[in-house]
Formats: C-alpha cells, structure tokens, sequence
C-alpha cells in the first residue's frame, strides 16, 4: 500500500470517532421523553424530533444522506480517469435545490405526512404507495452494504485489519445509537460526524498542495494531462461527461433523490415550518456543492501527484477507489494522526448515511408497510418497538450483505442498476402527482411500469455489456515514465484495443447521466397519456393541497371546497385504528387481570 501504516495517534482518532457517536446516541436517547416517560414510548419524538430540530443541524443531516465513503473515494477517481467535466454536478445542486423547495417541499409540508410515501395513498391509491414504498426499501437494502464495504475496504488497506471485522464493529455502532436515540441521534451525530469529515478533507487538501508545491503545480500538471476538460458541450448522449449530461442528469437525478425521497422528507418535516425547511435546504445545497467540489480538486492533487507513474498500471493498486487512500499514506502518512483523521472522515460519512437509511427505512416498513398495506392496528408503543426491531434486522441484513457485496462483483453493478430505476419511477410518480393534476391512479401505475421497464432496460443493458467486453469504458491516458525510477517498479503497459460498439444497442450505449432522466420522462408522458385515455381526474373534486403550488392555478376555483379533504380521510382511519388497538390493549390487560384475580 505504501510506506507509511495507521500508528497509535491515528488509532486514537478513528476509535474517538466511533466513541462519540455512541455517546451521542445514549445522551439523545435517555434525553428523550420516550426514555424517561413510565407510559411508554413518543414515537413521534423518536421518528421526527417532536418537529423541534433546527435547520442548521438537519441541513448537515442532508447533506450526510448524499455523502457516504462511496463519494469521498470515487469522486477524485472518477475526476482522475475522466477529468473535470463532472464538475458541473455542482452547478445542478444548485438548480435541483430550488426546484425541490418551491415545487415539492411545500406539498409535503402542507400534508405533514409520516412517510413520504403516505402522499401517493393520498394522490392515488394504496396499490401505488405499495409500489413506490417496495422500490424504496429495495433500493436501499442493496445500498446498506456498499455503504459499509467501501470505507471498510479503505480501512483494511492502512491497518491491515479485516474488512468484516472493522465493518461489523462500526456498522454495530451505528444501530446501537440508531435505535437508542432516534432522528435526534441520528441527525446530531450526522452534524458533527460531516463537520469532522469536512476538516478531514480540506487538511488533506491544504497538506497535500503544499507538498507538491501549490495550486498553479496542481492546475499546469493536470492541464498537461488532459484533465481539465469545461468546454465539452457535445450533444451526443454517449459520452460520458458532457456540459449538458452531466446538468441535465445531475439536476433530475437530484431532485429526483432530495425531493421525494423518504430520507430527506423526513428530516424536512422534523422542522417547526417550511420556512425553516426551506432554509435547510439552502444549506444542504451549499454544503454539497462545495463538498463535491473539494472531492473534485482531490483527484487533481492524486492526479498531478502521479502523473509519471499511474498506480494502477503499476499494480501498486488493483481498483479505482485506492487511489486516494494510497496517496493520503503516501503523502500524509508521516503525519501522525492526519491519516487517521481522513479514515474517521471516510467512516464518518458512512455512518451519517448507514444512520440516515435505518432510521427513514424503519419509517417506511411502520408508515406503509405494516399501516397503509396491512391495515395493522398498532399501539404507539408497540409501533416503537417495532421500528427499534426493524433497524435492528436491516442492520444484520446489512453486516450479511457486505460478504455477498465482497465476493460477488454483480452485486454492486445491481446496486447501481436498482438505485437509477427506483430513483426515476419513484420521483416520476410524484411528479404526476403533484405537477399533473389530471393523472390517475391507473395511469400513474401504467407510467411507473414503464419507467421502471425502460430505465431498467438500459441500465443492465449497459452493465452487461461493459462486464462481457463488448463496451469498454475510454478512461483518460495515463504516464508511466518514472515508475521505475520513482518506486523501482517497471510496469507491465497493455495496450487497450477499445471494440467496436456501433453495434451495440444504442441505448445500452448512453451515458448513466441519462438513465434517470430517460425513466423520469417515460413515467410522466406514459403515465399523462394513459390517465386522459382512461380516464382522468375530476379537477373540480381534487383536494388543492396535492397539488404542488406552481401549477395549482390549473385548478378550477371549486377545488378549493376539497382542500385538506385526502388528508383528514387519512388520518381519520389511522386514529380510528389506533384507538381500536388502544382499546383492545386495555382490554387485554383488564381480562388478564381478571383471570389471575387480585394480587396480595
């Protein structure tokens, strides 16, 4: 790996690390009326906060649902094999922010829902809410162990310790405080778990430039290597980065992922108003943004640090997500502690994700699995307990899969393949929601089916073909002339006979910027036509509040008899439920009392 390993001070900073979050979670947790009460248990309190959070702290919460170790390791990668054009991701941040707060954020504060999810019930129908929930909890059951596997596979590199052994311990630590302390937990040690991630970075920013001689040393070496690349504005959808891919699709994806997805919906209504849900959304948008940013600038500095002796050609690492791990030791690894900070920044971002998932996906399986699907009458406290066991399984699940994840290569392609599919149907849905008032039920489901089927199509399409060889992705020319005179290694260099893909089926060949474009767009045109044909919804009976504000005045003026209507035939049968459960718990317990007769 290199010259430098992992020496007790940076030991003591990793292992600081794990120590707060579970300090965080047991001081949210005995904090919490839920802990302290003699009644039971707040659900409320424990799966939105009491709606009491600040926007500072929830926006850092945002941002750790999008930041996990995957994105620290592969972005300076990616910038490092394809250059600088994927960093106008950071320019759709900005787009997607704004749209998620003015198109459909509102709508989801206006409702007040449990789960996100909850809407399209409300909207449509059960079938469609059923549909959009098992996507979500598919989606992220596949996601939980890449999430552990990768900074845990980074970790082994610098220590020599085993990844599942390392990845059993920090995923145990993220369900401890996970179900002692709730979103409060969850979100708290997500703010400080970003903040350290944040400094782990820059000060490896700031050491590694100063290294290597300053910024101008790192801008004219990459220049001279062909990475810095801002003026690609082909119109050709099958490269990689172009100006208009990596907008188009960053900005759908985006709002597609910060919109409507359960992780995010849940920490914006665990705020008092919109306002202040809105305020962390502007944050989140600027704490990505230029997160992504220092990511980008990274795979500079490894880039314009081996810019004579490319490490994988050398075989000093054998995958993609190496290289900076390699370059922090190699670099900063005489630095007692600074490794150890970049490793805790790593698994910092992994467990403010782990955290995030847990705790929205336990929402999901309780709010439309066991309620809306199985029309379950649930006691509060019950409902607690079965959400702490949930997040439990999914734990398990998740320290199970990183071995499947370790040994099967096909599991992460299906990973990636899956998240694109549920991202784009899922968001395509809500926007026939909320942004086609005419939609229906039949046609939202008809549209979904289609999204999904074409999206699916090109995204293992795509994924197989790269892993028979029939398409070879054109990474960007690499050096190797001082391999031998810099680390004495002389490098077996292959030349790359790139195939022929004009044959290829053109939509397996497109870039992945467009998948959930292209699954979004089916959804919403499918989904919009089918709903005209069969048969549309009466807009003069449409409760108002559905609706998304930028297109209400579509709406004729007697809808406005119907407002807040879906909401309270909603609610209504869950309170009707749960006092019936309430009911037979006393019941239950007056009969057993009864039976055993009276105590001495």
């Amino acid at each position: 790996m290199g010259k430098f390993y992992f020496d007790i001070a940076d030991y003591v900073v990793f292992s600081g690390m794990l120590l707060v979050s579970a300090i965080t979670g047991i001081y949210y947790g005995c904090r919490s009326r839920y802990c302290k009460s003699e009644e039971g248990s707040d659900l409320k309190e424990y799966l939105t906060g009491n709606k009491s959070m600040q926007a500072f702290p929830v926006a850092m919460s945002l941002v750790a649902s999008y930041i996990s170790g995957v994105t620290i390791l592969g972005t300076p990668a990616e910038i490092y094999n394809f250059g600088t054009q994927y960093w106008f991701i950071a320019f759709s941040i900005w787009f997607s922010g704004a749209i998620v707060a003015y198109v459909y954020l509102p709508v989801f504060c206006k409702l007040q829902v449990n789960s996100s999810y909850e809407y399209l019930e409300m909207r449509f129908s059960r079938e469609v809410r059923m549909l959009a929930s098992v996507l979500f909890v598919m989606d992220e059951i596949m996601f939980l162990p890449i999430v552990i596997y990768v900074p845990s596979l980074a970790f082994n590199q610098v220590t020599g310790i085993d990844v599942h052994l390392i990845g059993s311990v920090v995923c145990f630590i993220c369900i401890f405080y996970t179900v002692i302390g709730g979103l409060k937990a969850v979100v708290y040690s997500d703010t400080w778990q970003i903040i350290v991630m944040f400094i782990s970075v820059i000060v490896l920013v700031i050491l590694g430039t100063i290294a290597i001689g300053g910024p101008s040393v790192v801008w004219n070496r990459s220049g001279a290597g062909g990475r810095l690349i801002f003026n690609n504005f082909n119109l050709s959808m099958y490269e990689r980065h172009t100006v208009y891919g990596v907008v188009t699709g960053g900005v759908i994806f985006w709002t597609a992922f910060n919109g409507v997805n359960q992780t995010m919906v849940q920490r914006y209504l665990s705020l008092p108003n919109e306002k202040e849900s809105k305020k962390s959304v502007l944050m989140f948008t600027v704490g990505v943004s230029l997160f992504v940013s220092l990511c980008v600038y990274s795979g500079l500095l490894v880039f314009a640090t081996y810019h004579k002796c490319d490490p994988m050609t050398a075989g000093r690492i054998t995958q993609d997500d190496q290289l900076l791990p390699l370059y922090v030791m190699e670099t900063v690894g005489h630095l007692r502690g600074v490794p150890g900070l970049f490793i805790a920044g790593v698994f910092g971002a992994a467990l403010s994700s782990l955290s995030v998932v847990l705790n929205a996906t336990s929402a999901v399986v309780l709010e439309d699995f066991v309620k809306g699907c199985l029309r379950i009458s649930i006691t509060e406290k019950n409902a607690t307990h079965l959400v702490k066991i949930v997040i439990l399984v999914l734990g398990a699940m998740s320290m199970g899969f990183v071995f499947v994840v370790e040994r099967m290569g096909g599991v992460l392609v299906m990973a990636t393949s899956l998240s694109a599919i549920a991202a784009g149907t899922t968001f395509g849905v809500f926007t026939l929601g909320m942004v086609i008032p005419w939609s229906s039920s039949i046609g939202a489901i008809t549209g979904a089916v289609a999204g999904a089927a074409l999206s699916g199509t090109i995204s293992f399409g795509g994924q197989y073909s790269m892993a028979s060889g029939n398409i070879v992705l054109h990474k960007l020319p690499v050096n190797v002339d001082l391999c031998e005179a810099d680390y004495g290694i002389t490098p077996n260099v292959t030349v790359i006979n790139y195939p022929d893909e004009s044959h290829i089926f053109a939509l397996f060949r497109i870039s992945y910027h467009w998948i959930t474009p292209i699954g979004i767009l089916t959804t919403v045109v499918v989904g919009a036509i089918v709903s005209l044909v069969t048969g549309k919804t009466d807009l003069a009976r449409l409760d108002p509040e559905l609706i998304s504000p930028v297109v209400q005045f579509l709406l004729p003026p007697e809808a406005q008899r119907f407002a807040g209507t879906a909401t309270s035939a909603i609610r209504n049968r869950l309170r009707n439920a749960e006092d019936a459960a309430l009911m037979q718990e006393v019941s239950s317990s007056i009969n057993l009392g009864e039976v055993q007769g009276p105590s001495r």
